[in-house]
């Protein structure tokens, strides 16, 4: 497989860089909850950045590179969306204000980049210095497969053993003060529940860095790949969350294809370290000649059905629900919008 050159590779993370600093002083400059429009071209803005990209990997690399990238992007990006779940059970326990939520996940997207930034390095580390922790990355995301159809979001605890923790040991306030960790009251300073939200946050962050990396790793051990399809993966997040809205929590059927993929690729990756086995009590520490590779491009056409599939069923599904309650689909789906004055408003039927 050829190489990309440096300039593209350096080129591509200073430009990255620019784009998530700029979105950053946006949100901080602008704090608002986006309309369906906004959020629907922003998405489509970083998914048409994602195929320019993948584009350029194409010509300036190979299809093998260009295969990478997207089947690499697209199984962080449903990965992003499983994480998302989890995002919208945190806000709504710990009842974050609309109007800062934009705030809450741009930080936990900040997060998410620096905890996979040092898991990918780690993973490449160990990739290179360890052929046999394919097999530990396979079982991972088996066992994590498995766990996704047996887990149900809506039963997943926000109260982790640190929140908890924090709770008894810290003194918190009831209320909000903007995105501040700490405020004033009556002349003493206490946390704000915000604390509470960034730790959640943070930790779902820590847990879906730990699926995702030995993921991606099993489609392309180019540390660049792995890192760029987790920038483009994250980057649009923030506005896929208000796009979806409602919407996130009729597609039932998303965690089972998820799954499908996760266990996919662990599968793909024992296979691939029993082609690769230096184990001496495997086979004798030879090669399992036997063994198949899964290509690239299979793996891409995998990733791309099972979540075509899961996401057609969910609507479908979906649908038919809300016709029996005399309803279209689309009118049960909230979806928040900004009238001039600023208020916050909606449209759609609530239920």
């Amino acid at each position: 497989m050829l190489a990309l050159p440096a300039w593209f590779e350096i080129g591509s993370l200073v430009v990255l860089t620019l784009i998530l600093v700029g979105d950053l002083l946006l949100v901080l400059k602008r704090p608002h909850v986006p309309s369906f429009k906004e959020s629907t071209l922003w998405v489509a803005f970083y998914v048409a950045l994602a195929l320019v990209f993948a584009g350029l990997m194409f010509v300036l690399g190979d299809a093998e590179h260009g295969g990478q990238f997207l089947a690499g992007w697209l199984t962080e990006y449903s990965l992003s969306i499983d994480n998302l779940f989890v995002f919208v059970i945190i806000m709504a326990r710990f009842s974050v204000p609309r109007k800062l939520q934009q705030e809450v996940l741009m930080v936990g997207i900040i997060i998410a980049l620096i905890l996979r930034g040092l898991f990918i390095l780690l993973g490449a580390s160990l990739i290179e210095n360890f052929s046999w922790i394919f097999y530990l990355f396979g079982a991972w995301l088996v066992w994590t497969a498995i766990q996704q159809v047996r887990g149900d979001h809506e039963d997943e605890d926000s109260e982790t053993f640190i929140v908890r923790m924090l709770r008894k040991r810290v003194s918190i306030t009831d209320e909000y003060d903007g995105v501040k960790l700490r405020t004033t009251v009556d002349g003493r300073r206490f946390f704000t529940p915000m604390i509470i939200v960034f730790i959640a946050i943070g930790t779902t962050d820590l847990l879906f860095a730990l699926d995702s990396i030995p993921a991606i790793f099993g489609i392309t051990q180019s540390p660049f790949i792995v890192f760029t399809a987790n920038v483009f993966a994250l980057m649009g997040l923030r506005q896929l969350y208000f796009l979806l809205g409602g919407l996130l929590e009729r597609l039932e059927y998303l965690k089972y294809g998820i799954a499908f993929i996760l266990a996919f690729i662990g599968v793909k990756l024992v296979l691939h370290a029993m082609h690769e086995n230096e184990l001496p009590f495997i086979n004798g520490g030879e090669h399992i000649e036997w063994a198949p590779e899964i290509s690239t491009w299979m793996s891409l056409i995998v990733i791309v059905a099972a979540m075509l599939v899961a996401t057609v069923a969910s609507l479908i599904k979906a649908r038919v629900e809300a016709r029996k309650r005399g309803h279209t689909l689309l009118e049960e789906v909230p979806r928040f919008t900004q009238d001039a004055d600023g208020r916050e408003q909606t449209t759609g039927h609530h239920e």
